[in-house]
């Protein structure tokens, strides 16, 4: 008699509740972390007056995008974490942002978001050449303002903005 006929599957509900659990330790390990980190730096610049200053600051390059200054903390936040940044479009329920401009964050949240920790973990670790690295940060970014603009003339032609 061959092993595999020795072998007992496991039932799918095994298997269902055993990846639902490894599913929920996951979110609560590292999904919930990034989001709170999202939120204590979104408090963290509202609460200093930095958002203010940033606001002000970063005005000119985010209107490119049809976003208003305080739009460039949700760009911030992203660097460290996807979570991170949509947590910081908390912009939205406090009125900074509308819908539209929220749709368009999501673009960088997504293609640039962790870069910081993916730089690190993949970039480095794997020995990539250092004359390449700058290319490797490069782009993420550079997809993300093209996503960016993309998506403003997008939402601008469906007339929501």
């Amino acid at each position: 008699m061959s092993e595999a006929t020795t072998t007992k599957k496991k039932p799918i509900i095994d298997v269902f509740l055993g990846g639902a659990k490894r599913g929920f330790y996951i979110g609560v390990e590292t999904v919930l972390p990034s989001m709170i980190l999202g939120y204590v730096i979104m408090q963290f610049l509202t609460l200093t007056g930095l958002m203010d200053v940033l606001a002000i600051v970063c005005a000119p390059i985010m209107r490119l995008f049809g976003l208003p200054g305080e739009a460039a903390a949700v760009l911030f936040s992203a660097f460290f974490s996807k979570a991170a940044g949509a947590a910081a479009a908390s912009l939205f329920g406090e009125g900074v942002l509308t819908a539209a401009q929220c749709t368009i964050l999501i673009i960088p949240c997504m293609l640039m978001g962790t870069l910081v920790g993916h730089f690190s973990r993949i970039v480095l670790v794997c020995g990539v050449e250092p004359k390449r690295q700058p290319l490797m940060l490069a782009v993420p970014i550079v997809d993300s303002i093209v996503g960016m603009l993309v998506m403003r003339l997008i939402l601008v032609a469906m007339g929501l903005m």
